[in-house]
């Protein structure tokens, strides 16, 4: 029988979870978040306050790069997703280095404050829902970044359709940072 296991990608505080689903014929279950269970294989405690669901109609949705001040912990509830994470923090060493993994509801993504998190939707229609750790608010401050920036090279699986006008318009990381070079 598979194991929940906890997983750190290069980026410091990135981690991806390898959650247990058990199925049958009438269908699957699965424990998506038990903070005991994911503290004890090193996630680092989250303290959700707030649960937001992202529905997604067609395939080739795209959304971000958004970093916002808070963790966040990331599962897809139906359907499949192109996760791209950014390390957008120009103290870090691994600046600008870019992380991905393909979501399904077999796992998740813990994402430490300050990491750019952005999803391409890879089936017909998705649900992708995150808990934080933070309320959100309309003054909220956070970086912002272009999901086509050259720099970058994220690799889309699919021609980016169902964009926001406001994800359009974000800017690349090096007109944010200006001088500070790309780690790794």
């Amino acid at each position: 029988m598979p194991e929940l296991t906890v997983r750190a990608s290069p980026l410091a505080g990135l981690y991806e979870i390898d959650l247990v689903v058990n199925r049958d014929p009438r269908g699957s279950f699965r424990e998506v978040f038990q903070a005991a269970k994911l503290e004890a294989l090193g996630l680092p405690p989250l303290g959700p306050v707030q649960w937001n669901i992202s529905e997604n109609h067609e395939r080739g949705t795209l959304r971000g790069i958004h970093a916002e001040p808070w963790d966040k912990y990331v599962h897809m509830v139906t359907g499949t997703a192109f996760a791209a994470i950014v390390d957008v923090r120009p103290e870090s060493a691994t600046f600008g280095v870019v992380c991905t993994f393909n979501l399904t509801q077999d796992n998740a993504l813990f994402l430490s404050g300050g990491l750019g998190n952005s999803y391409q939707v890879t089936s017909e229609g998705a649900v992708y829902g995150y808990l934080v750790n933070e309320h959100w608010s309309p003054d909220a401050r956070y970086t912002l970044v272009s999901y086509q920036d050259p720099d970058l090279a994220i690799d889309w699986p699919l021609e980016p359709t169902n964009v926001s006008d406001k994800d359009q318009a974000h800017p690349p990381l090096s007109e944010l940072f200006p001088g500070v070079p790309l780690g790794g």
